[in-house]
């Protein structure tokens, strides 16, 4: 029974922030480059129904040591890449990048009635896995599993998610950093959703309406870290919709500059060397 399991109760909570990106794309930003969040490092939320907010996209620039996933709600984004991939996502689809020893991409917007509405997490790779080959992948809302609660349901796009009746499915991307796992949570009025999740990092990024964990509330534009335990109950009181990331921390030191995440200072004046005399990629 869920009641004889650990809660897992928020342990910190972490407000998002208006900023920019690429060619002035308007987006709220959350990031603990500290480890706070490991492996998780950064979320993005673009979202506008006025396209001078996002059309601008982002052109060709450079990334190494982590990992992308791009998940839309509204709206798409077409993505090309110096290995010669290229594709375009919309409402529901994902994609995943492995930027490895380095990779050159851009991501340019595209819109439907509702406008933009998308997100980008980065992943931290583990030191041996920082000069490893980029790789890319693409999933549609199709292939990605569902699973039901009261009221609620659960679209699975990385790691394993069960409720706590047993229930179980198994997100597509399989290869996220860090053990990782994300999932898209909505929750009708007066809903529940119990999970049984029991990964070391756990958080919750509610981005409409108000989710209630436990006893706390925690309002769209916010994140809740979670401590350690098993069981997740999920309420709400009105439509609300969330995003769960599930991981196991690295624990080793992280440096960060701009699109390049490694770690030491050494490292990261490597990268950038060899950005300029075009060795990144290989």
């Amino acid at each position: 029974m869920a009641n004889a399991k650990t809660q897992r109760r928020i342990e910190r909570v972490i407000s998002s922030h208006p900023s920019q990106d690429g060619d002035g794309v308007k987006i709220n930003r959350l990031h603990d480059f500290e480890g706070g969040l490991d492996p998780f490092l950064m979320l993005d939320e673009l979202g506008s129904d006025q396209p001078d907010d996002y059309i601008g996209g982002f052109p060709p620039h450079p990334h190494r040591g982590m990992q992308t996933l791009t998940y839309v709600i509204h709206g798409g984004l077409t993505h090309e890449d110096h290995l010669g991939h290229a594709s375009t996502i919309h409402a529901g689809d994902a994609q995943w990048m492995h930027t490895g020893r380095g990779i050159i991409h851009s991501e340019m917007p595209l819109t439907d009635n509702q406008g933009l509405h998308a997100f980008q997490l980065w992943i931290n790779l583990a030191a041996k896995d920082k000069l490893s080959p980029a790789t890319y992948r693409d999933v549609r809302s199709t292939e990605m599993p569902r699973l039901a609660g009261h009221n609620a349901g659960l679209i699975a796009l990385g790691g394993t998610w069960r409720t706590t009746d047993g229930a179980q499915v198994e997100g597509p991307l399989d290869a996220l950093a860090g053990h990782g796992g994300v999932a898209h949570v909505t929750l009708a009025q007066d809903s529940r959703l119990d999970l049984e999740q029991l990964s070391p990092t756990l958080l919750v990024y509610v981005f409409t309406g108000t989710a209630t964990i436990g006893d706390q509330s925690v309002p769209s534009g916010q994140l809740a870290r979670m401590s350690e335990g098993e069981y997740l109950p999920l309420t709400a009181n009105e439509d609300t919709q969330l995003l769960l990331l599930a991981g196991t921390p690295h624990r080793e030191p992280i440096a960060h500059y701009g699109p390049f995440v490694m770690n030491h200072r050494e490292e990261l004046e490597q990268a950038l060397d060899d950005y300029r005399n075009g060795t990144l990629t290989g």
